[in-house]
């Protein structure tokens, strides 16, 4: 997309080898986030711009300073009459304990500045608390400096996107209000849009307000989010902060209304004035007309507690979700239903699901009154159990206007409870529909199944009307097919006669599941337009580039679940359906879909045969994820995988673990992200898992085999085309052990330590596995490799997460080809006959985020926990790892004490560890055990006690600052999980770069040689890959036909 795109960390020191080497004119800082914010304000403020000669485009430094600085943003309200919460900012404890003395109560509210998701902010309720939060938050800021602000708890809370010009011209994209009072973040509030619970005047001031705003902190052009709070008592206004950049909010309001915040933001940074610029949707009015919309739009954050135990599931100021869906109805209750059914939590729609645990009313209670992920299901069940909307309020502090449109979706349901299904008329289907019920919920209420609630509903003919997001609520004819369901009125699909392909996206982001199976249904829609077919994209998911309207050739906001899918499919009738590409959430409705098209075909609009999915079969797809018949399928193949099987009883699960051995590894059948996935080393640990993880019976049974313990993971992605022809597009190599999920481990192209013989064995068995499957399309397998033996743990014969890493790594759109593939070309066709062998090495390693979990432990182990990656590229391992080390976050120390504390098995590794260390001039600090093996091997090193044994030991020498690194494997014992856990913690509170497994150890004091011989070169993947070719770029950089010339360098 770009001339040139430099994959590495993003440092000061790094960013001028490009700013000296590509020398541009101007650095456009609004569009990354904080991270590109705080980036640009250093190089603004330690002259690299000024020696480069490098102008700041959209925010110059001094609005920046003026938004993110908290002080400054204070006194610049108080400028314009506009009243901020009442506060004080602090730089160290004293100044914020002085406040909280003047303010006299709590609670108090925390806000770190230049932090990303309110990181190091919350809520204090007690002077404990405070003290803890005011020190984690001046250690959070780049700056060293928080904000301690008086409590607006309970206000209501608004949200304006504000877009200004050059010229000064000023507009509002849209108002976005939370469903949540203050006191829970953003982005983990339900959030509405347009504002559905103010007048006219209050809307209009807040706009006045967001307008005087972004002139005053001299954003000169481009996007602003300003955040504010309304007392529902009186109707005070406090504004609470303002991002002088493009937010998460950016994305949302963008998707809500059809207008693209991001791509006006940066014409207008060029000097493009609104009036100039098209709008895109009507092709008839300019950007500066203010969008309306006709339609509610929903966001509902999705969170990840489970993944992190120990960590309580409640939210404050500091974000915690890890994605979001969103929906378009034309009223909340309708853009509500579809976006709870939109969120892959088993519901589908404002019910409780089949599996919900009843609270008792002592839980029902501490649970309405503290914010929690779980609080809109919770409050379904307090109206089952006869709490009244004022109550509720009481409870919530949640405006009654919502928990009035709540009540009429519970009232709605008891009385559906009533009926039976074919005693609901026409107009009651239709009443029904519109209020968002699912064709499930309908089902469930009536005694009857979805399928047949969908055939009496399409018998009544009552059908969902596809409806145009235009901006302008209807006033100019949409030029752009961006689409979403409701049962109100005409349909304005208009579909075509076209060959054309409907790809079904990955829903929210979550752990295990995120931007990477995005990308692949990005690539496939630009690939296969290119191959002239229209391209329809479904998905839910606001913070995609797949949602974007000029993506693909038609667009269906819509959650992806079968009646969904197929009410799609009846108005488009594509000639194919790809369900590989978005992860699980379309494989785990195509067995269902499947059935559905054979049960009743539909031909192709295009007159060329029935609608069929693309690519590997839905049956193929259930081999590999059914544990029977996978381990069938091995058998017959002669290919060697680790003993175990499924345990369908607890008594089963206790025989297959005495049979096998502890360690074993138990894991629910068809899991994603190795959700609830653990190494057990004893009766006891099994049986806590059976009692707290899982539930075992005979439809969900539990995967128990032999842990592969010292064993090393590979990850192979592979193409095959329909002629069974098959090329491995990489083979990664895990850095951290067996054992540690291959999403949280760092992994290398091409392997570092493994024979030719057992990537033979490798090569081989993927063939074969490929083969016997019938895989159009991409593959994903992971092995084991103990002791020079392969083992092939599994199969997923979809796109895999690793897929943007092999791409960029080997230099091949593998997304693309794996679409075209799908559509019946060969591998010949796209180019790809051989594997890939590149001469530089890619090292991907993972983003965790146990900071913003407060009591979880930071171990890494089978169950993913990372929530992002980075890539570090050169041309030998160390240079890239160490790359990929500091782009995640890892402050690298090139001098100071390490710490080493290895657990019995690992002792002797460490010794070759601590060697290199020394002799790179690094002193050893060890726990007595570790030390005694150190020192019998002639390593100098200073012995120190454990925390259980006494003082000094290494808890002290943290908080004295004199340790700059630590390399902790655990043991795994009751000591370790408690005073290591603590250990751990420590160093995470007070930054100090952590290692948690003996690979990972290798591989830092690697990294740290190569950044002692000397700097790191930042080079563009264009420099490795100069023959790269993409024929479909044009579509990626929103051309509509291909140019005469590709100019790339």
């Amino acid at each position: 997309m770009a001339d040139a795109t430099y994959v590495g960390p993003m440092t000061p020191e790094l960013v001028e080898q490009i700013l000296e080497k590509e020398r541009p004119d101007a650095i456009l800082p609004t569009m990354g986030g904080q991270t590109g914010l705080n980036l640009a304000k250093t190089l603004a403020e330690n002259g690299m711009l000024n020696k480069y000669g490098v102008e700041l485009i959209g925010a110059k430094l001094p609005s920046i300073d003026r938004a993110e600085d908290r002080e400054l943003f204070k006194q610049a309200m108080a400028r314009i009459g506009l009243k901020t919460p009442p506060s004080a900012t602090a730089s160290n404890l004293d100044e914020a304990l002085a406040f909280a003395q003047e303010i006299g109560k709590f609670p108090l509210i925390i806000r770190p500045a230049f932090t990303l998701g309110g990181t190091g902010g919350g809520i204090s309720y007690n002077m404990e608390e405070f003290k803890l939060q005011v020190q984690a938050g001046i250690d959070a800021s780049m700056t060293n400096q928080v904000l301690v602000e008086q409590s607006l708890i309970g206000w209501k809370e608004f949200e304006l996107e504000v877009m200004r010009d050059l010229k000064d011209n000023c507009m509002i994209v849209c108002s976005i209000e939370n469903v949540d009072p203050m006191g829970v973040h953003t982005g983990d509030s339900i959030t509405v849009a347009p504002a559905q619970t103010l007048t006219d005047k209050e809307y209009q001031r807040l706009r006045d307000a967001a307008i005087a705003i972004i002139r005053e902190m001299g954003v000169e052009c481009g996007g602003s989010n300003v955040q504010m709070a309304i007392n529902p008592e009186d109707g005070e206004v406090m504004i609470i902060e303002m991002n002088p950049r493009v937010s998460r909010s950016s994305a949302l309001a963008s998707k809500a209304t059809g207008f693209p915040i991001a791509k006006m933001a940066a014409k207008l940074a060029v000097g493009y004035t609104l009036d100039q610029i098209p709008n895109d949707i009507t092709q008839k009015t300019p950007a500066s007309f203010e969008p309306s919309i006709d339609y509610i739009v929903t966001k509902i954050p999705k969170f990840a507690f489970e993944k992190f135990k120990g960590t309580k599931a409640e939210l404050t100021t500091q974000m915690k979700s890890v994605g979001e869906v969103m929906a378009i109805g034309r009223t909340w209750q309708e853009s509500l239903q579809k976006a709870l059914r939109g969120m892959e939590a088993g519901l589908d729609g404002w019910s409780l699901s089949k599996g919900w645990k009843r609270l008792p009313k002592d839980q029902l209670m501490y649970k309405l009154r503290v914010p929690n992920p779980d609080r809109i299901t919770i409050m379904k069940q307090a109206f089952e159990d006869g709490m009244t909307k004022e109550e509720l309020f009481e409870l919530t502090a949640i405006d009654p206007w919502w928990l009035a449109q709540l009540e009429e979706l519970h009232n709605t349901e008891v009385w559906l409870h009533e009926q039976k299904l074919e005693s609901l008329s026409a107009d009651d289907m239709r009443e029904i529909k519109s209020r968002g019920f699912s064709d499930a919920q309908i089902a469930r209420a009536t005694g009857s199944s979805m399928l047949a609630v969908r055939a009496y509903r399409k018998s009544l003919g009552v059908l969902p009307a596809y409806k145009r997001v235009d901006t302008c609520a209807a006033e100019f004819q949409a030029d752009t097919p961006y689409m979403y369901s409701t049962y109100d009125g005409t349909c304005e699909s208009t579909p075509t006669h076209h060959k054309k392909v409907l790809i079904l996206g990955g829903g929210p982001n979550r752990i295990g599941q995120g931007i990477e199976f995005d990308y692949c249904c990005c690539h496939a829609s630009f690939a296969l337009r290119d191959e002239g077919f229209e391209t329809i994209m479904m998905n839910c998911n606001p913070e995609t580039v797949s949602t974007d309207y000029d993506t693909s050739s038609r667009l269906y906001f819509e959650p992806i679940t079968v009646e969904d899918v197929l009410n799609v499919i009846d108005v488009e009738r594509p000639d194919g359906v790809i369900v590989q590409f978005g992860g699980q959430t379309p494989l785990k409705i195509s067995t269902a879909l499947q059935k559905a098209l054979d049960d009743n075909p539909i031909p192709a609009a295009s007159g060329q045969g029935n609608v069929k999915i693309w690519g590997t079969q839905p049956d193929a797809i259930d081999e590999a994820e059914d544990r029977d018949r996978w381990m069938a399928l091995l058998t017959r193949l002669n290919i060697k995988q680790p003993a175990g099987g499924s345990a369908r009883s607890e008594p089963e699960a206790f025989q297959y673990a005495h049979a096998l051995g502890y360690p074993v590894m138990v894991r629910p059948s068809y899991v994603l992200g190795g959700r609830a996935m653990e190494i057990v080393y004893s009766d006891d640990e099994l049986k806590e898992y059976i009692t707290t993880a899982v539930e075992v019976d005979p439809d969900k049974p539990v995967l128990v085999d032999k842990y592969l313990d010292r064993a090393t993971e590979l990850d192979v992605d592979a193409l095959c085309d329909q002629q069974g022809n098959i090329v491995i597009c990489g083979i990664m190599e895990h850095i951290e052990q067996a054992g540690v999920h291959s999403g949280d481990s760092a992994c290398s192209i091409p392997t570092q330590t493994i024979s030719s013989q057992a990537l033979d064995i490798v090569r081989d068995w993927t063939a074969k596995v490929a083969k016997a499957l019938n895989v159009v399309g991409l593959i994903n397998i992971q092995y084991a490799v103990q002791d020079d033996q392969p083992y092939i743990i599994e199969a997923n014969p979809r796109a895999s997460r690793t897929v943007p890493f092999v791409a960029k790594a080997v230099g091949h759109p593998i997304a693309k080809y794996a679409s075209l593939l799908m559509a019946g070309k060969t591998l010949q066709d796209v180019g790809l006959t051989e594997e890939p062998k590149p001469k530089h090495v890619a090292v991907k390693e993972v983003v965790l985020p146990f900071a913003k979990f407060p009591g979880a432990d930071t171990l890494l182990g089978p169950e993913m926990r990372s929530t992002g990656e980075v890539m570090g590229i050169d041309r030998d391992f160390a240079s890239s790892y160490a790359k990929a080390q500091i782009a995640a976050g890892q402050k690298l120390p090139m001098k100071g004490k390490v710490f080493i504390s290895m657990a019995d098995k690992w002792k002797e590794d460490s010794v070759g560890i601590a060697k290199e260390l020394l002799n790179m001039g690094y002193q050893i600090v060890a726990t007595r055990g570790t030390a005694a093996t150190l020192q019998a091997a002639g390593i100098s090193c200073e012995a120190i006690f454990k925390i259980n044994e006494g003082r000094p030991n290494p808890a002290d020498y943290l908080k004295n600052g004199d340790i700059t690194l630590m390399m902790i494997t655990s043991s795994g014992d009751e000591a370790d999980l408690r005073d290591g856990k603590d250990l751990r913690r420590l160093a995470l509170t007070l930054q100090v770069p952590m290692v948690t497994t003996i690979a990972g150890a290798k591989a830092t004091a690697q990294a740290l040689k190569a950044m002692t011989a000397g700097p790191l070169k930042q080079v563009p993947l264009q420099e490795y890959f100069p023959d790269y070719r993409d024929d479909s770029n044009y579509l990626m950089v929103g051309l509509t036909k291909k140019p005469q010339v590709t100019a790339f360098r």
